[in-house]
């Protein structure tokens, strides 16, 4: 057994410093961001003002190279040229996902409906938003998986105009093949704070969308804020976390591995063990200790186990299950005898992953759901990226004669409690017969 301390705090709830540590991890989006907000917003404004000559020497500035308006367009030739630049097996894992991205989300496209009764015609009639925006990361990893999780379901609510915004000279082929099997339209080499304002305000090369979505550094989020109300943004994501629920049938080195998993994607990410099994906190934290030796990003993970994440003892199982609800996270996982008999007391988790044959990896690849999903404590009143977050719902409203003057009267007097008197003539009108309604032409 290594001598080396834990890697990862370990604390019990009735530890007397145990709601100051648990504090630090439920507030882990509390962080000082001023100087990113005006870098964001100046950027935003410049790529608002002058379009792509901001854009082009944005990328310049802090991509480091320079590219001409033409070559910020990906061509069709080149995403049709990158599949046989990858691997079959490659290849065939991206059909994979996709399909199974595809079918996840169509099961449950929102359609329009409508109450018709004596006269009356109520209902919402359910579009397709037309033009969508997604950015893609693509200097740290060739996140592929990210435009299988977010055009995908774009596509399958019918999103006619599917654009990605992603840097570098030359987008990894399993990018824009991704992009191929997500059926996106338009490609273009610009990603940052810049990327983000190119498609909520449009240039000369590349259009304004409708809606943003996808995730990003502190400086793509910080510009998704500042064009709110341009566009439609889709949650403000954070650091990516996870939150394991487990009970002493959990095997120790599968607790392990799911942590390092989390701990792996960036110095800030938050992983948190909460079990009331002491000997498994204790065989857990030993096999993270041996693991995160062989991690090849070792360095990040043990940065994110140093930070805003924990282990934590809990007098019984009711209180892990309260204390996951607080936490609120991204992922939670539940690895106990009965998973499936915790999922009810579940409040606040962007996405339950039930037993040992269910990892947080799966569904960030080929389980079905998007793994684009809540961070930060959001979950509490945002929920994972879907099909429902592509469309836009129009109310429809029908009446004829007998229904009105049976509630008008109603509407009359709300109108004149809230002092509106030409709301109350347009309703009062109708009902004394006055508006011509019963004039034969």
């Amino acid at each position: 057994m290594s001598t080396k301390p834990p890697p990862l705090r370990l604390v019990r709830t009735r530890d007397a410093e145990f709601e100051e540590a648990f504090r630090a991890v439920e507030q882990r989006r509390l962080v000082a961001q001023e100087e990113v907000d005006r870098v964001a917003a100046t950027i935003v404004d410049d790529v608002r003002q002058r379009g792509d000559d901001a854009v082009l020497d944005a990328i310049e500035r802090y991509d480091g190279y320079r590219l001409t308006p033409r070559e910020l367009v990906v061509t069709e030739a080149e995403i049709a040229a990158a599949g046989p630049e990858l691997s079959p097996e490659d290849r065939e894992a991206l059909q994979v996902a996709a399909e199974r991205v595809r079918d996840f989300h169509a099961a449950h496209v929102p359609g329009s409906w409508r109450i018709e009764r004596a006269g009356e015609i109520l209902g919402n009639e359910v579009r397709p938003i037309a033009r969508v925006g997604i950015n893609v990361p693509g200097f740290k990893a060739p996140l592929a998986s990210t435009v299988l999780m977010t055009a995908v379901p774009a596509a399958v609510a019918g999103v006619r105009d599917l654009v990605i915004a992603t840097p570098a000279q030359k987008p990894h082929p399993a990018i824009l093949e991704a992009a191929r099997l997500a059926r996106v339209t338009r490609v273009f080499r610009v990603g940052g704070a810049q990327g983000v304002a190119a498609l909520a305000y449009g240039t000369e090369t590349v259009p304004a969308v409708d809606k943003i979505v996808g995730p990003g550094n502190v400086y793509v989020q910080a510009a998704k804020r500042c064009v709110f109300g341009q566009v439609a943004i889709d949650a403000d994501a954070g650091p990516s976390e996870v939150l394991i629920l487990a009970d002493g049938t959990a095997p120790p080195a599968l607790v392990a591995a799911d942590l390092l998993a989390q701990a792996e994607h960036e110095e800030v990410a938050s992983v948190v063990l909460v079990t009331p099994d002491a000997r498994l906190a204790g065989a857990a934290l030993e096999e993270l200790k041996e693991q995160l030796e062989s991690t090849p990003r070792r360095s990040i993970a043990a940065a994110a186990l140093r930070g805003r994440s924990l282990a934590i003892v809990t007098r019984d199982l009711d209180e892990a299950v309260d204390l996951a609800n607080r936490y609120g996270a991204e992922h939670l996982e539940i690895l106990t005898e009965a998973p499936e008999r915790l999922v009810p007391r579940i409040e606040n988790a962007g996405a339950i992953f039930l037993g040992p044959w269910a990892p947080v990896p799966i569904g960030d690849y080929v389980a079905g759901p998007s793994h684009v999903l809540p961070t930060g404590g959001t979950a509490r009143f945002f929920s994972p990226l879907g099909v429902e977050d592509f469309v836009k719902r129009m109310s429809v409203l029908g009446f004829e004669r007998e229904p009105y003057q049976r509630i008008a009267p109603h509407a009359v007097r709300l109108a004149e409690l809230e002092g509106l008197s030409a709301h109350a003539r347009s309703l009062a009108i109708r009902l004394a017969g006055s508006s011509g309604l019963d004039r034969k032409s």
